[in-house]
């Protein structure tokens, strides 16, 4: 089960984008693991997510869905921002 690390810009806030629901409800039933989060603290707009992935193409899939795009809008994520690195 490969890890990713997910980093983005926000900008609602650390704060709301740490307490969100939505990467449960959008990674939990994709039987995403372990989802651990980050932020800078030089510049607290800037967060990352690092999680394990079952099936990459699931989640490559869900990414391209309304339900993600609106999962971002709701925590604030910058789409084009948005950068995923996969364990190698």
């Amino acid at each position: 089960m490969p890890t990713i690390v997910a980093h983005h810009n926000i900008t609602k806030g650390s704060k709301h984008w740490l307490t969100s629901p939505k990467r449960k409800e959008l990674f939990g039933p994709l039987g995403v693991t372990n989802i651990r989060t980050f932020v800078d603290p030089q510049n607290p707009n800037r967060v990352a997510v690092m999680m394990d992935v079952p099936n990459m193409d699931a989640l490559k899939a869900v990414m391209q869905t309304k339900a993600a795009a609106d999962a971002m809008a709701f925590d604030g994520v910058v789409p084009e921002s948005l950068v995923i690195l996969v364990e190698s």
